[in-house]
């Protein structure tokens, strides 16, 4: 499972020129996932992304995470995290998780996120055309692959 987490001061998704979600601060989380992926993998991104410490304190040191700011959180499936760009110019996605295994750990994940966050988030919509709009607040962009753990 592959995450690009953006801290943003606004952030939403627009579908079919319908805005499904919308937030101020907090995160906008990208997830891609593979059929690799585990429970284990959606557990420990999920527990990185609401303790990740990204957020200012009153020092202007990046020392809160989400939840000690009470911010919220857009998740957006996006399968082209997982794009092989080694051969050619036309990525691949055979890595990427058929929608059969990608949309339960998709909805797996969110829900975790939930859990951990304690308060409800916002998604956009699995294999939907989505427009994604955001201010990236810093800029603050962390990539992290489950992995990889580093």
């Amino acid at each position: 499972m592959r995450i690009v987490i953006q801290r943003v001061s606004e952030a939403s998704v627009t579908i079919n020129s319908k805005i499904v979600a919308q937030i101020n601060t907090g995160l906008l989380v990208l997830v891609g996932i593979e059929e690799e992926d585990t429970t284990e993998d959606c557990n420990w991104l999920v527990s990185k992304i609401v303790n990740l410490r990204i957020f200012p304190d009153e020092n202007e040191v990046m020392n809160l995470a989400v939840k000690d700011v009470d911010g919220d959180i857009i998740v957006v499936s996006q399968f082209t995290l997982h794009a092989l760009t080694k051969k050619g110019n036309r990525p691949s996605y055979i890595k990427a998780a058929k929608p059969e295994f990608a949309i339960p750990m998709y909805e797996k994940f969110v829900k975790q996120v939930e859990t951990e966050l304690g308060k409800k988030i916002q998604t956009g919509q699995f294999g939907a055309d989505m427009k994604v709009a955001l201010i990236n607040d810093g800029p603050v962009t962390i990539i992290i692959d489950s992995k990889n753990r580093e």
